[in-house]
C-alpha cells in the first residue's frame, strides 16, 4: 500500500461547555451543508471514519464528528476523578447546541446513532427549528433493560472486553471482519464507568415515550434509519416512532446496530438518498 493521507482534519476545542472548561477533539471532512454527527454509547468518533472519507458525501456536506466529553480523544473535565459520570437528557441536549454554536453552524443537519439516535427525538421535539434536517440511525423512545450495566464498571472484571462483548451481538452477521473488529475495538478503548454512563441516558433518563406523539416528523425534516439485526433498538420500535411521528422510516437490510462503522458502504448506500433528498429540498 502506498502512503496516503486521508482527507480528515482533527483539532482540538478548548470552550466552556456545560458550565465548565473542556477539551472537545472533533474531526471533519467536505464542504457544504453542515451534518453533525454523534456517536454511540461508549465509543467515539472513529465511528464515522467511512462517511468523513466517502467524497459522495463529502462533495455536498461538512461532516462534523465530535468525541463527546470523557470519550475518546476528549478528555473529561478537571476534576473528573471526584465523580460519577452520568449522561442526562439535558446535558445532552445542551452540548449538542453549544457545540454547534461553538462552530457556528447555520441549521446544520443533524445525525445520531443509538443514544445519538434517542436524543435526536428530543432536538426533533423541542428544537427542530435549529436544524435543517434530522437523521436518526437505530432510533427507538425507550429500550428495556436486557443485562445488568454494572458488569460495565468493575474492578474484578475487564471492563473494555466486557464491554466489547455485550455489544458483539448488535452487530450484523454479515459485517466485514475487519469493520466489526474495529467497531469492538473502540469499545474495548472505552474509559471506566463512560459506557455504564451512557447508559444511564439510554436506559433511564431518556425515555421519550410520552412525547414521541408531539413530534411532527415532517416539520422536523426527521428521517429513522435502522438496522434489520439491531436487538437493542428494534425494527419495531423505529416503525412505531415513524408511525407516530409522520418520520419515513426505513429497515436497513445486513446491518445492526453500529451501520456507520460495522459496514460503510451498505450503509452510505442508504443514506445517500437521505441526503440528496434534504440537499434539493
Amino acid at each position: 500500500m502506498s502512503p496516503r493521507f486521508e482527507p480528515i482534519t482533527g483539532r482540538y476545542l478548548n470552550f466552556d461547555l456545560l458550565g465548565r472548561p473542556h477539551r472537545l477533539y472533533i474531526e471533519e471532512a467536505g464542504q457544504g451543508i453542515p451534518l453533525l454527527c454523534l456517536h454511540t454509547a461508549g465509543s467515539d468518533g472513529r465511528q464515522y471514519r467511512g462517511l468523513l472519507n466517502d467524497k459522495r458525501v463529502t462533495d455536498n456536506y461538512r461532516v462534523i464528528v465530535f468525541d463527546m466529553p470523557w470519550h475518546g480523544k476528549s478528555s473529561p473535565p478537571d476534576g473528573w476523578q471526584n465523580e460519577e459520570y452520568k449522561l442526562t437528557s439535558r446535558d445532552y441536549i445542551d452540548m449538542i447546541l453549544q457545540i454547534s454554536d461553538a462552530l457556528e453552524l447555520d441549521k446544520p443537519v443533524v445525525m445520531g446513532c443509538s443514544i445519538g439516535g434517542r436524543i435526536v427525538l428530543y432536538l426533533a421535539h423541542q428544537h427542530a427549528a435549529r436544524f435543517r434536517a434530522i437523521i436518526g440511525l437505530e432510533t427507538a423512545a425507550h429500550v428495556a433493560p436486557y443485562y445488568d450495566v454494572n458488569w460495565l464498571h468493575r474492578p474484578d472484571v475487564s471492563v473494555g472486553e466486557v464491554s466489547a462483548g455485550v455489544v458483539s451481538g448488535l452487530i450484523s452477521p454479515t459485517a466485514p471482519d475487519n469493520h466489526r473488529w474495529e467497531t469492538l475495538w473502540h469499545y474495548m478503548q472505552s474509559g471506566p464507568g463512560v459506557f455504564k454512563g451512557d447508559l444511564h441516558f439510554y436506559k433511564v433518563d431518556g425515555d421519550i415515550r410520552g412525547k414521541v406523539d408531539q413530534i411532527d416528523g415532517r416539520a422536523s425534516n426527521l428521517y429513522l434509519l435502522t438496522g434489520e439485526y439491531d436487538y437493542s433498538c428494534t425494527s419495531e420500535g423505529t416503525l412505531d416512532v415513524g408511525k407516530r411521528t409522520g418520520a419515513p422510516a426505513t429497515i436497513m437490510k445486513g446491518l445492526g446496530h453500529f451501520p456507520m462503522s460495522e459496514d460503510p458502504p451498505q450503509f452510505i448506500s442508504y443514506l445517500l438518498p437521505v441526503l440528496e433528498k434534504i440537499r434539493v429540498t
